[in-house]
């Protein structure tokens, strides 16, 4: 199964280059960046996006993350209060924080906020020593689920993403943990569109500056340090036909905060006017019923394990045109999720696309009799 979904992604992934060249991309002003479709999982465009980085305090994206899973767990809760340790109370004073203290206990759900929306380096120390016991046992939790992510060029350091040279990441990267992020915790997702939050009588604006700009926009996170320079990580849905289509931006590197907000702002409103996510076929949707051989049936139903959505250029899915290539004769047994065949989408002639197209079911061998009649007839065919 996870080697069907990785052709399915794969193929869609090689897709989306081949086609998005034929539409220039904007000029951002950032060291890196990349936009991707999180409804269809696809690169709509991208500049340097596996040049490495330093991801400042989009490393609390990872330690949000995990303080979500622990909540997911059971292992925390939302309403529960830590004790504020003398090294969470002490992080770099000259950086930002949400102001707690070793005197006052902090419920995680305040420390989420102060991480998210204050961006406090305090409160990730307070939640790294809150979901593993320490910092360095933290560490290892968010490479370890860095690696599981797929985010091969990542390393993290520390969990608020202070400067450190073993603290990296990519554009690309950044894009796979931030969908994560939306799509496994939701609920929690929410935080990230909260403007303000007080806490210890302080209030503090989230530093999002979109969340005050665009309506469509619902998270996710800035960073800064004088040498990653300004970064954001933003996410906006809109309705498109009977989808609500949400993408991701990615910006590394630009040199302002009004830059920041002003070339992810761009970014998202290219894709969307630009381009379209379509439903091609729904899970478990049979595309074909062909004759299968030496079978305890006669038919067997073919399509794909999950949604098949994919991200073109407005103009380019009434273009569209399905050829399926089968792997005939088709013999059983067959187990359910098998390859089959392949279903090339087409587009004036040429393939945009190709995709692996399995069993929906499986089949059983026939009886000795059935088998030995359906040898003759393959000798005979």
């Amino acid at each position: 199964m996870k080697k069907i979904i990785a052709a399915l992604a794969t193929s869609v992934l090689l897709m989306t280059s081949a086609v998005a060249q034929t539409l220039p991309p904007p000029n951002i002003a950032a060291k890196s960046w990349l936009l991707l479709d999180s409804t269809s999982g696809q690169v709509i465009a991208a500049q340097d996006p596996d040049a490495r980085v330093e991801p400042a305090s989009l490393t609390k994206i990872m330690t949000a993350y995990l303080s979500f899973q622990a909540l997911r767990d059971k292992k925390l809760t939302l309403d529960q209060k830590v004790n504020v340790s003398v090294k969470a109370w002490k992080v770099d004073s000259s950086s930002s924080k949400m102001f707690i203290d070793p005197a006052t206990p902090v419920s995680i759900n305040d420390l989420l906020h102060g991480l998210m929306v204050q961006s406090g380096n305090d409160a990730a120390v307070a939640l790294a020593e809150a979901v593993a016991g320490d910092e360095a046992a933290f560490v290892i939790l968010m490479n370890r689920e860095a690696q599981r992510m797929g985010m091969a060029n990542s390393h993290f350091a520390n969990p608020h993403g202070l400067p450190s040279p073993e603290n990296y990441t990519t554009a690309r990267d950044l894009s796979v943990l931030a969908r994560h992020v939306i799509q496994d915790y939701p609920e929690f997702y929410k935080i990230d569109s909260v403007k303000s939050f007080t806490y210890n009588k302080i209030t503090q604006q989230n530093r999002n500056r979109l969340l005050w700009l665009d309506p469509t926009v619902d998270g996710m996170k800035t960073g800064h340090t004088e040498s990653a320079g300004f970064c954001m990580v933003a996410s906006a849905k809109r309705p498109a036909g009977n989808l609500e289509r949400r993408l991701i931006s990615v910006v590394m590197g630009t040199n302002s905060d009004g830059t920041r907000t002003a070339e992810s702002q761009k970014l998202l409103n290219w894709g969307f006017q630009n381009f379209d996510t379509v439903k091609l076929y729904s899970k478990g949707q049979a595309i074909d019923s062909p004759e299968i051989w030496k079978g305890s049936q006669s038919n067997l139903k073919i399509g794909f394990t999950d949604d098949v959505l994919v991200t073109v250029p407005k103009g380019v899915a009434a273009k569209m045109k399905p050829v399926l290539e089968r792997k005939d004769p088709l013999v059983a047994p067959i187990a359910a999720n098998t390859k089959v065949g392949t279903l090339k989408m087409m587009v004036d002639g040429k393939p945009l696309l190709e995709l692996p197209v399995v069993a929906l079911q499986a089949v059983d061998q026939a009886s000795i009799f059935g088998r030995a009649w359906d040898s003759v007839r393959l000798w005979l065919k």
